[in-house]
């Protein structure tokens, strides 16, 4: 059916019939609708042109309408009316062409100048006419607000089922869902096993890092979902474990929520996304899943993995605990501009605040020795401790115990995976002709290399069986000592076979920060933060190299001059003891006699400069 705004002049232009559906889906399942699109072809030749000068953009299949982007026939399509090669462009119904007006104005602007018609199952519109434009902007606009209410549609719906806790999304490895929707724990114990063991061997060893060590040290695999949902067996990383401690489905909570978009994408069109704090999940329903561990657990985990994120100024974190003699490392802050200090050990352990040199340019905040606070920290630390009993050794025997039965158990199941897969690829190679070569080769291959990873296994597990201990219960004069230690812990503290990791994490276990200050050159104030909230001040009084570094050097040079004066130096000055000097000073002034700890390793250039200047 001819149509009155088709002249001549269109007609010896070409006729383009712009084909597109959202998603694959749709593709397969909605045959009708890309069926009637592609009918168009007739429509076209109604409309007077012929077949030779018809053609087809249909590159846009399974792109979505709301962007121009990623659509490649679109761009296509654009670029043809602009040379002025198209007389109309067809389409089943505006929004085949495009879902936003940031796209459809701009087509129609060119169509316009270029007199180019747009039809669709309609009619015929010219955006060259003022009623044609209006018409055909009135139907842009409503595509584009028919996208929002349908995106609006299934966002309501999908809300709704999230906040029951019913909304079905992809399951972690661990846990399935059967043919009626109930989500329940994985039928293979293996994996139930290997993921209460992720859980647990983080609990006891407290960072990612050593629970990867402790799985590879035993070969142990961790099973993970691909892209076809099915269960694997992969090689442990450090993100992968991070993933499954942070997914809250294992400790049976239902989240929705948990990632928001940046509005930006990546180089490959992804758009870019990140993830949400805790206490900013949209919905949270706990109780849904069958639970690997408790909720306090999980809450508590998630707390140790931020902690050893060691980035403080944006997440407040401490980091996890390294060697290195500077026992308050991670959790020493500046009392100045309250940024986290870091430690040097080059000519002495020392603290050092450098983010505003860093940052800024600027000098060093602060710059403080080691071992003074150490020593002044380790012994509140001591005093705020109380003594542990045998029970609690008992317990940590215990604990040490089940987590080296549990790593056991978990190798066992997987020489029993290996096993059945090499048992698998034997009757597989027994079931092929054997006159088919290509066929018998690859399976032979594969029986082969499961029987080497079955034995590597094997040997493994027994090597480790053999280097156990037959026992190591503790004998009763241990017992004793043991009962002992809360008395004796300054002793053990001082024991060279304890590594500084663990006395750093024994400290954290009562410590949140430490404070620091210098007040004076002579003097630093220490403020002790302590898990309940308690605060304890100490001070410090640093060696200094220069009587004017003293907060009192002038009092003290003033005394020296009087017992000079008074003959008191007489003794000293002549190869005397050194006593004779501390004790006049002792006794006019304990508090003074405490700034005097240079004073006896170097006392004759003292003296001899005071009694030269001032005598």
């Amino acid at each position: 059916m001819m149509s009155d705004l088709i002249t001549t002049q269109h007609l010896c232009r070409k006729a383009v019939i712009y084909i597109r559906q959202s998603t694959p889906h749709q593709m397969v399942n909605n045959q009708e609708s890309l069926r009637l699109q592609y009918a168009l072809h007739r429509r076209a030749g109604d409309l007077g042109w012929e077949d030779n000068n018809i053609e087809v953009i249909d590159a846009d299949l399974a792109q979505s309408g709301a962007a121009a982007v990623h659509r490649a026939g679109f761009k296509d399509l654009l670029a043809r009316v602009t040379l002025g090669e198209v007389g109309i462009v067809l389409s089943y119904e505006v929004t085949r062409l495009a879902r936003n007006c940031s796209d459809w104005y701009p087509l129609l602007d060119l169509c316009g100048y270029r007199q180019c018609l747009i039809g669709d199952r309609d009619g015929v519109y010219d955006p060259g006419s003022a009623s044609g434009r209006l018409l055909l902007g009135l139907k842009g606009t409503i595509s584009e607000v028919e996208l929002h209410t349908l995106r609006g549609r299934l966002t309501a719906g999908s809300l709704s089922k999230a906040e029951r806790g019913e909304l079905a999304l992809l399951l972690p490895a661990g846990l399935e869902r059967d043919a009626n929707g109930i989500v329940m724990k994985d039928s293979n114990q293996e994996v139930q096993d290997r993921i209460a063991l992720i859980f647990s061997a983080f609990w006891e060893l407290g960072t990612v890092g050593k629970v990867i060590r402790s799985l590879r040290d035993r070969a142990l695999t961790v099973p993970r979902r691909n892209r076809f949902g099915d269960v694997v067996w992969r090689v442990p990383t450090a993100s992968m474990l991070a993933v499954i401690l942070k997914n809250p489905a294992y400790a049976g909570a239902f989240v929705y929520g948990r990632t928001q978009s940046c509005h930006a994408r990546y180089a490959s069109g992804k758009i870019i996304s990140r993830r949400r704090p805790m206490a900013e999940w949209k919905i949270l329903v706990k109780d849904r899943y069958p639970a690997y561990l408790d909720w306090e657990r999980y809450e508590r985990i998630q707390t140790m993995l931020s902690d050893n994120h060691a980035e403080y100024k944006r997440n407040q974190t401490r980091g996890a605990p390294r060697d290195g003699a500077a026992v308050l490392q991670g959790i020493v802050w500046c009392g100045r501009c309250g940024h986290k200090m870091g430690v040097e050990y080059k000519n002495g352990n020392r603290y050092v605040c450098n983010f505003l040199a860093r940052s800024q340019g600027g000098g060093l905040c602060q710059h403080l020795p080691a071992d003074p606070i150490d020593a002044c920290v380790v012994e509140a630390f001591f005093a705020a401790a109380s003594p542990t009993d045998l029970a609690e050794l008992m317990c940590a025997k215990d604990a040490r115990r089940q987590a080296e039965e549990a790593f056991d158990r978990a190798e066992e199941q997987q020489i029993k995976r290996l096993r059945y897969q090499a048992l698998l690829a034997e009757r597989q190679y027994d079931r092929v002709d054997p006159d088919n070569r290509l066929i018998a080769a690859e399976l032979e291959r594969r029986w082969e290399g499961t029987l080497r990873e079955l034995r590597q296994a094997e040997d493994a597990f027994e090597r480790r069986r053999a280097m156990q201990s037959q026992s190591d219960d503790l004998t009763p004069a241990e017992q004793n000592d043991f009962i002992a230690a809360g008395s004796q812990l300054p002793e053990f503290w001082q024991r060279s076979d304890i590594e500084w990791g663990r006395k750093k994490t024994l400290l954290r276990s009562l410590i949140d920060k430490v404070i620091l200050q210098r007040v004076v050159r002579d003097r630093i104030t220490i403020r002790i933060v302590w898990r309940g909230g308690d605060v304890t001040e100490r001070e410090v009084e640093p060696r200094v190299h220069a009587l004017s570094a003293l907060s009192r050097g002038p009092e003290m040079e003033v005394r020296l001059l009087e017992l000079a004066h008074q003959g008191g130096l007489s003794g000293i000055l002549c190869g005397g003891p050194v006593s004779s000097v501390e004790e006049p000073l002792a006794k006019d002034d304990g508090e003074l006699c405490l700034c005097l700890d240079p004073f006896p390793r170097r006392p004759f250039p003292l003296l001899g400069r005071v009694v030269k200047n001032e005598i």
